[in-house]
Formats: C-alpha cells, sequence, structure tokens
C-alpha cells in the first residue's frame, strides 16, 4: 500500500517535470479550458498539447469533459493553484 502511494506522488512529479505541462497547469488554473484556447494560448502545436494533456490526466491533476466536438479541460483539484502560487512565490525570491 504504502509503496503505491509514493509510486503515485512520483508520476505526479514526473508529469509536472516538463516546462509545457507545467504551463497547462499553470494556464487552467484560471478555469476551465477547451483545448483550442490552450493550443492558442500556449503557442505549441496542438499534437504536443494533446500528448501533455494525456500525461497530465494520467496522472490525476487535470479532468476532462466533452461538448459535441469540444474537449474542456480543468484542474481536478483547486488546491493546484495555490501550489503554483506558492510556487510562483518561491521562485520570485531566487530574484
Amino acid at each position: 500500500m504504502k509503496k503505491d502511494f509514493y509510486e503515485k506522488k512520483a508520476q505526479i512529479f514526473k508529469a509536472l517535470s516538463n516546462p509545457v505541462r507545467l504551463e497547462i497547469i499553470d494556464f487552467l488554473t484560471s478555469g476551465e479550458k477547451c483545448v483550442c484556447e490552450i493550443v492558442d494560448n500556449l503557442k505549441y502545436e496542438q499534437p504536443h498539447i494533446s500528448k501533455s494533456l494525456i500525461k497530465l490526466k494520467e496522472a490525476g491533476l487535470i479532468k476532462d469533459r466533452k461538448d459535441g466536438l469540444n474537449v474542456y479541460y480543468s484542474l481536478k483539484i483547486c488546491c493546484m493553484k495555490e501550489f503554483f502560487n506558492c510556487l510562483n512565490k518561491l521562485i520570485e525570491q531566487e530574484f
């Protein structure tokens, strides 16, 4: 049981270890977004965004919902926003 718990934690940190995925999470802190909004805002190719979204979803960090042909993504838990605010403050102290 304990091993599985730490394996899941490691999966989450691996998902967050990619700059594009971090940008996606940061962008989603302002609310639910369609894939097209994510692609337009972050300026990466759609396949790259899609692969990143899959990794984040597999790690349990985001959720999706379909509305017709559109897929919308949002943070699975609201504390991710707080975590990113804390992380930003930590980084700002470095500069």
